[in-house]
């Protein structure tokens, strides 16, 4: 794979460097984050993205944060790097692993620093560890769902879930790869996914730069190459997992009732890091993005001034549409013991 770490940290300049995604698929642009408030910006405007990379960015913007902070006594130390793990939290109430990200870094410095330079270290290290987990636990998820695909098959997926979306490799694309990897046959067909487009921007350029066989539909045409029989399966990743649903980019539903209705497997592959067992589908926020989002492409107006618009960023699939989730500690059928799920998920 010749894609750089979608987000790191540089231990010389003592800052994060990550894709800017908005930039792609035109340029490949790595940018140098030096501030709390700056990454902020930078998840706010799909800079940085993904459900893993966010949980990712959480992690290392609390140890930016915990670097950067001037505080001397440990108690003030950490009451002002939690006010900034705060404000990150805030900026995507959907995607459950931006808040867990924070907290793990969060959490490791309250419990065990005795000194401000002790918790810089410590916020530093538990940040690199969620970096490196975040990869293994996508190798796993290759491994584990690529057994699950046919020697030759055509997938479809929507949105990105892949290298972009993590550190590295990827959740859905993960599987595709290590399919791929294995010597199996597959062709992708990615879903354009607007408004946005990463379906179109982000998994075809991806999948470009690994030589895999990619053809780019809009959002509309699904149901109509499931029912000629083009499509195999459906392999998607996740925001958030709750024991009813599965929240994932807008129009994943859509998808889930087709494959469905056409008898196809509907896939979700996604790190526990992904389940909130604490929750079900009517209590989780569903991101509301930017009117522009949806009524302009670039600088062309494509929705008449004053008309209303509505733009989640995000859709619910019912849990019972789902054929089984593709996780770092195997593949999982509904229903789910999230309860179990959700203890291993607090102590890695």
């Amino acid at each position: 794979m010749n894609i750089p770490d979608t987000i790191a940290w540089d231990p010389e300049k003592e800052c994060i460097r990550y894709i800017d995604q908005t930039q792609l698929p035109g340029h490949l642009t790595m940018v140098e984050c030096r501030t709390v408030q700056r990454l902020e910006t930078a998840i706010t405007r799909l800079e940085v993205r993904g459900a893993p990379a966010l949980g990712v960015a959480g992690a290392y913007g609390v140890a930016l944060a915990a670097v950067t902070c001037k505080k001397r006594g440990l108690a003030p130390f950490l009451a002002a790097v939690r006010r900034q793990g705060n404000l990150l939290t805030a900026t995507r109430p959907t995607a459950i692993n931006l808040s867990w990200g924070v907290n793990r870094v969060l959490t490791a410095m309250e419990q065990r620093a005795a000194s401000v330079s002790e918790a810089k270290q410590i916020a530093l290290a538990e940040a690199q560890d969620v970096a490196h987990e975040d990869e293994a636990c996508c190798q796993a998820i290759g491994t584990y769902g690529a057994a699950l695909l046919p020697e030759r098959c055509t997938v479809l997926t929507h949105c990105n879930a892949g290298a972009l979306a993590c550190k590295a490799w990827g959740t859905a694309l993960g599987v595709i790869r290590s399919a791929v990897r294995q010597g199996k046959d597959l062709k992708v067909i990615a879903c354009e996914t607007r408004p946005l487009l990463q379906g179109a921007r982000l998994t075809a350029w991806e999948l470009t730069q690994d030589g895999i066989d990619v053809t780019v539909i809009t959002d509309s045409m699904g149901a109509h190459l499931m029912r000629g029989g083009i499509i195999d399966l459906v392999i998607v990743g996740a925001d958030r997992i709750t024991p009813d649903a599965v929240f994932n980019k807008i129009g994943t539903y859509m998808h889930a009732v087709c494959a469905r209705h056409h008898g196809l497997p509907f896939y979700v592959a996604a790190p526990l890091s992904t389940f909130d067992a604490d929750h079900v589908e009517n209590d989780v926020i569903i991101e509301e993005r930017p009117r522009d989002e949806v009524a302009r492409c670039g600088t062309c107006i494509t929705v008449p001034e004053g008309v209303k618009i509505l733009n989640p960023a995000f859709d619910a699939t019912p849990m019972d549409l789902v054929t089984a989730i593709i996780t770092e500690q195997g593949v999982l059928r509904p229903p789910l013991d999230m309860k179990a799920l959700s203890r291993y998920r607090t102590t890695r």
